[in-house]
């Protein structure tokens, strides 16, 4: 059993820092007795460039030193490493730091020096069993992480079957979603939002008309203009995307988007009339990547409309259909950044072109 302990005990590092070289030795021969791997170090400068370059589980500290205070050493480890256990050794509990200090560091706990390391001995084996729950957490996490990512895949996979599925049955979608996400991602940094959001953006624009899966073929693929009642079924496609996207906590904020898309600024949008601000912001820029792509796409019954057409749609309803801020930075975008505009055309040309 001794030597089961003595094995255990060797798997963790411990350094011991004291400027008395006297302190050091003792605390080396009492250990190691005992079986536990430790370095002692008599210069806190060079202790801190030894925990910088090596991994040591736990520290015992001095806390009156020179050239540095424990508290000093302390603050400089926890710049680069903030998971180090540390025990602080005053010679005198009237030269302990302030609590407020001790907790600011995260100093796990301190005792007083005596000639008998017992209640020492006791913090070290109270501080190693903290150094293996934090251990066995870091573990479990890393495999709930990984299971997650897993399944987080998996989903992602199923959801762009979906998608593409959604582009055999019309193929008039096909390359539209890819380039929905480009435009949206080009608004998104132009407005210089942050990565998540463009991240969200991204996504977003790709799954905006997943909805379209539970739309009946033949008004998918009619290729004149839709009736009344085939126009109502089309707009329930935004709705069915948010309930498709709903189960799985990876597309929460993304169902926005592909919900809102076609909601209009006046409130006279579909499925919910929001009206101004409380259409979800990243739906708002949703909306004017997906109409510049209908509008600037070949359909069957028309060509692509010439720029200058389109951009003036984009200020004759700018207020009603579109953000009013918005549709100002997309017409800077396409007067004075055209270029990035035709490099995601171009690299969709071979696509056929989308429906909206």
């Amino acid at each position: 059993m001794q030597n089961q302990e003595s094995n255990s005990r060797q798997g963790y590092r411990i350094i011991a820092v004291d400027d008395e070289e006297g302190i050091i030795d003792s605390l080396s021969v009492y250990l190691k007795k005992l079986g536990y791997n430790l370095v002692g170090v008599t210069n806190p400068v060079e202790a801190i460039e030894m925990v910088k370059k090596e991994h040591y589980d736990l520290m015992l500290l001095d806390f009156i030193m020179t050239p540095l205070h424990g508290d000093k050493v302390v603050e400089e480890i926890r710049k680069f490493n903030k998971e180090l256990y540390i025990l602080l050794l005053t010679g005198h509990k009237d030269l302990a730091p302030p609590l407020e200090t001790i907790k600011r560091l995260d100093i796990q706990g301190y005792c007083e020096k005596s000639d008998k390391f017992d209640q020492l001995l006791l913090l070290i084996e109270s501080g190693l069993k903290s150094i293996d729950q934090m251990r066995e957490i870091k573990k479990i996490n890393e495999e709930l992480s990984l299971a997650y990512d897993k399944l987080e895949n998996a989903y992602l996979e199923s959801i762009q079957t979906l998608r593409y599925t959604v582009e055999a049955k019309d193929p008039y979608t096909r390359g539209h979603s890819d380039r929905v996400s480009e435009y949206s991602v080009l608004i998104g940094k132009k407005l210089e939002l942050s990565e998540t959001e463009i991240r969200t953006l991204k996504i977003g624009g790709l799954f905006h008309d997943i909805g379209k899966i539970g739309v009946p073929d033949n008004i998918l693929k009619k290729p004149g203009k839709l009736t009344d009642d085939e126009y109502s079924e089309i707009k329930n496609h935004p709705s069915i995307g948010a309930h498709i996207l709903a189960p799985a906590t990876i597309f929460q904020d993304i169902i926005p988007i592909v919900k809102h898309h076609h909601e209009k600024f006046d409130g006279n949008g579909y499925p919910s009339r929001l009206k101004g601000e409380n259409i979800p912001y990243l739906a708002r820029i949703a909306a004017i990547a997906d109409t510049f792509d209908a509008m600037t796409s070949k359909r069957t019954y028309r060509n692509e409309l010439p720029i200058e057409v389109v951009k003036e749609e984009f200020i004759k309803y700018k207020g009603i259909q579109f953000d009013p801020d918005l549709v100002e930075v997309f017409i800077d975008i396409l007067e004075n950044e055209y270029d990035k505009i035709e490099e995601i055309q171009q690299k969709y040309m071979n696509e056929a072109v989308s429906i909206n």
